[in-house]
């Protein structure tokens, strides 16, 4: 009798750390799993609507959990070169420039979910777009430019929007769209200053952690 105690005296101690440890940390793809973040790969397209601007790029996304439902962003994209064609006249005189440009983004701010297997989602984030352009300096013209776009120019940009993440195996797919209101001139103030509204889409894999 004393040696069955002992023994089941000895399963109980060998049995309930694993069970506490099965307690604590769930498997992810439980309920009770608790994520923490997320970190993200994309790619971008945005579409600058002063000149008709599509450009095309990458970027990478990381997020941390502050509540099951909210999560606070940062973003960075970049999008690649393209060569724009410009008339320009000079002193009565028109001649055809080709320019390069290419845009820098820096977002960050909070989104709002849904969880379960199909998440639904919105988001506010604020930073700034940085453009690059290069090529022939128009005559009597100081910087290089597309429109009222110049180059290193730093601009403010709010981008509110939404979209919706869904589980392909063990890698989520995150597709999102919105408005990225860009106040060029780096002066929200200014009265002739408004800001200018730019379709901004990304899609791209997502893990959760």
């Amino acid at each position: 009798m004393n040696r069955f105690a002992m023994l089941c005296a000895a399963l109980l101690v060998a049995v309930a750390p694993i069970k506490g440890w099965g307690q604590i940390s769930p498997p992810p793809g439980s309920e009770q799993h608790k994520e923490h973040g997320s970190l993200g790969v994309f790619l971008d397209y945005t579409r600058f609507q002063p000149q008709s601007l599509n450009l095309i790029g990458v970027g990478a996304r990381v997020g941390v959990n502050v509540h099951r439902h909210v999560v606070l962003e940062a973003e960075l994209a970049y999008d690649f070169s393209r060569s724009v064609t410009q008339d320009l006249s000079t002193g009565g005189v028109s001649n055809s420039i080709t320019t390069n440009i290419k845009a820098f983004h820096a977002l960050f701010g909070p989104k709002i979910q849904t969880t379960g297997k199909i998440r639904y989602f919105g988001f506010f984030k604020a930073g700034f777009v940085n453009f690059g352009i290069s090529g022939p300096t128009p005559g009597g013209g100081i910087n290089n430019q597309i429109g009222n776009i110049l180059n290193g120019d730093l601009n403010k940009t709010y981008y509110p929007g939404g979209g919706v993440e869904f589980k392909i195996g063990r890698v989520n797919i995150r597709a999102e769209a919105g408005d990225e209101l860009i106040y060029f001139n780096n002066s929200p103030t200014a009265i002739s200053t408004s800001p200018h509204n730019n379709l901004r889409a990304t899609i791209g894999p997502q893990i959760h952690f």
